[in-house]
């Protein structure tokens, strides 16, 4: 069985996302008071890892993401592995999940009928590895080829791990976004970009979305960023954009400003988002805190669909009860 976008989307209109990994392992017991975060998990007790997954493939999700958004080889060798130690953690996280699909898909997925889900390997931002909250800032003090070379190995990793589609996520950095698509386009490797944002036109560095997206889906030079004015003309290994890690009420406008970016050669690019259940981070404590309320989760992701979005679920502080809100969504959405 091969898993493909393109089906999902076909058959199923609205591809469903799944949620926070982080979330789910803590409510397990997980200790995530760690510079390694969801990779310490990982690392620890692989079988919380699957557990997730498979949960959230009974709620409903077409895909998942690997547990790899924060397993970098330098953080990984920084608590004492190998390289080689650090590398082969790297690939079990797709190890996992494909473990998972392939269990659930026997016990439940295929006999009700259900598209076989993809797997997506987390690219992480180079934020995450500084474990201090930059995927909420960006602006690294790091030269383009230092950059390049942090995230080209774990690619590397994550392809020869066998996964279906590479998830180049919770990007707060325009120039960021772009070097680690050119990697995945030198490599030939099919993949989607998500920033993080802090509005609903801007990513987490200040610039628009609309701006960030017509850059990376036309490929060209961008005055600011020298490490693209080589990049060919378009970029035929993007498969989606969207954004994730980001209040759900910014969402909608956030779609209207993504389409707004897509110049007639990408029109048809579709766009996910896989906001935060509507929390806020405090980087320094490393916690979350509820910050008034907002409509449902459910509610949220019809209004995405209704936007255009064709993939959504839910980052952090998500579960598999708010993924089958989604799922819910989806069903009415398709009835109206």
């Amino acid at each position: 069985m091969k898993a493909e976008l393109d089906r999902i989307l076909e058959n199923n209109k609205i591809m469903i996302i799944d949620g926070s990994m982080s979330t789910p392992l803590e409510r397990m017991g997980a200790d995530l008071n760690d510079e390694l975060w969801t990779a310490k998990v990982l690392r620890e007790q692989p079988e919380l890892i699957k557990k997730v997954h498979k949960d959230y493939l009974k709620a409903g999700a077409d895909c998942g993401i690997t547990a790899s958004y924060q397993a970098t080889i330098p953080g990984l060798m920084a608590k004492g592995m190998t390289e080689a130690e650090a590398e082969d953690l790297i690939a079990e996280s797709v190890r996992v999940f494909l473990e998972a699909r392939d269990e659930w898909w026997k016990e439940e997925g295929e006999a009700a009928g259900r598209e076989y889900p993809l797997c997506l390997a987390s690219v992480g931002p180079y934020g995450a590895y500084l474990a201090d909250g930059s995927e909420y800032r960006g602006r690294y003090a790091i030269t383009d080829s230092e950059l390049s070379h942090f995230h080209r190995r774990r690619l590397e990793v994550l392809r020869d791990a066998g996964a279906d589609m590479y998830l180049i996520e919770t990007i707060p950095s325009r120039r960021e976004a772009v070097i680690v698509a050119d990697l995945a386009e030198e490599m030939g490797l099919p993949y989607w970009v998500s920033y993080s944002c802090m509005s609903g036109t801007k990513i987490n560095e200040g610039d628009l979305i609309r701006d960030c997206v017509r850059e990376l889906a036309e490929g060209g030079p961008s005055p600011t960023n020298e490490s693209s004015a080589d990049s060919p003309k378009g970029r035929p290994g993007l498969k989606m954009v969207g954004a994730n890690c980001t209040d759900p009420k910014f969402m909608v406008s956030l779609i209207g400003e993504i389409k707004a970016g897509l110049t007639d050669a990408a029109r048809d690019l579709p766009i996910a988002v896989y906001p935060n259940s509507g929390e806020k981070y405090d980087p320094r404590t490393k916690t979350w805190t509820r910050a008034g309320e907002g409509l449902a989760f459910g509610a949220y992701a019809f209004e995405y669909m209704k936007a255009g979005a064709r993939a959504v679920g839910g980052c952090c502080t998500t579960v598999a009860s708010h993924i089958e809100q989604v799922t819910e969504a989806r069903k009415r959405f398709l009835v109206r």
